[in-house]
């Protein structure tokens, strides 16, 4: 069809790993002229307030064997293939250019319908080792995208490094001046991602209670923890007098962390492109139960630059994340360099190098 502008089907499961990565993407490939369409799982739907209103976004059922009892499971089969139809169909229907998947189990009707119609099909890894939908595929795409790297791939599977793509609001502020810590308002931001926050909510918490009243006098915490342990935790901060805001989730926050004088967190991905591309020191502790700990992997080239300091889950306690937080907060000239190294990892052009990527598939280029 004349005039056609080319089409991206992008498919992304249910945790924001995955979907701020696609999110990226999707804004790159708006501006470069391209439709966009997305499809995921109601749990994925949670992640797409931030995606411009132009990306059409289509709900398709998928499932997994890792959740729910043995009726549950006896029907993954079936619901997996119901969405393998709906989604061939609608590749039928739409004929998308080129179909990217970002892991997690609701991306497999996508990629298995591109993979049924021999579509230009490509994964993103976000993680310095495979999940299990993305290693499935591997052998059965035509790119395997990298976010971290080195990545563990399958023997014979060669993978293009791109970085993990950040969002829009991330790259507006990538570089954003560090004013180290000193004696005037500072800035501590703690976040956990979608799972496993609860350690960092236990802990963090009387570590910063633990700090001496002279740093607490000048110090102001965001806070990100689950439903369940907001309260208790707001309640702590505000017995301890610490000036803190707790919240599920902080939708300006790349704002906060481009303010913060350290960032806390879990190791994911995407937490870890953001930190690298906005340049701020962190203490992270990777989710223990991640699948093959990649978010230990994750956290290494950080730490090998020099601009965060790692702690296993197996060795936090209030006392060690109190002295990893004076370790910087009591060091501006360290805590300046360790935002000048943690700046030099990041990839805040991660997402226009995926989008040529993208191109390059569809002849675009």
């Amino acid at each position: 069809m004349a005039g056609r502008k080319p089409l991206l089907v992008m498919a992304a499961g249910g945790t924001g790993g995955h979907m701020f990565p696609a999110q990226a993407l999707a804004e790159t490939m708006l501006r470069r002229g391209w439709r966009v369409k997305l499809t995921t799982d109601a749990r994925g739907a949670r992640y797409t307030g931030g995606f411009p209103h132009s990306v059409e976004i289509e709900q398709i059922p998928s499932a997994t064997f890792a959740r729910g009892g043995v009726a549950a499971k006896a029907l993954v089969p079936f619901r997996i293939a119901g969405g393998v139809a709906k989604a061939v169909a609608g590749f039928r229907r739409d004929r998308p250019d080129v179909v990217v998947g970002f892991g997690g189990y609701p991306s497999i009707p996508a990629l298995s319908a591109a993979v049924i119609l021999r579509l230009p099909r490509m994964v993103h890894e976000q993680n310095g080792v495979l999940g299990k939908v993305n290693r499935f595929f591997a052998r059965r795409v035509d790119v395997m995208a990298c976010g971290t790297w080195p990545t563990n791939l399958p023997e014979g599977v060669e993978g293009v490094h791109v970085g993990n793509p950040v969002r829009l609001a991330v790259r507006e502020r990538a570089g954003a001046p560090y004013i180290a810590p000193g004696l005037y308002p500072m800035s501590v931001l703690v976040i956990g991602g979608s799972q496993g926050a609860r350690a960092l909510s236990d802990i963090v918490p009387e570590a910063i209670a633990a700090l001496p009243e002279a740093a607490l006098h000048y110090l102001r915490v965001s806070h990100q923890a689950r439903d369940e342990d907001k309260a208790r935790v707001e309640t702590f901060y505000a017995e301890n007098g610490i000036r803190a805001d707790v919240q599920p989730f902080f939708k300006d926050l790349p704002e906060r962390m481009a303010e913060a004088q350290l960032v806390i967190s879990r190791s994911g991905a995407s937490s870890v492109a953001d930190i690298g591309a906005i340049g701020r020191p962190a203490i992270l502790v990777p989710y223990p139960f991640a699948t093959g700990d990649h978010q230990h992997a994750n956290a290494q080239a950080l730490v090998d630059a020099g601009g965060a300091i790692r702690i296993p889950e197996s060795k936090l306690t209030v006392e060690t994340m109190t002295q990893a937080i004076l370790a910087v907060l009591d060091n501006p000239e360290g805590a300046a360099q360790m935002a000048a190294a943690a700046l030099s990892t990041g990839r805040p052009d991660a997402a226009g190098d995926l989008a040529a990527l993208v191109e390059q598939l569809a002849g675009q280029a």
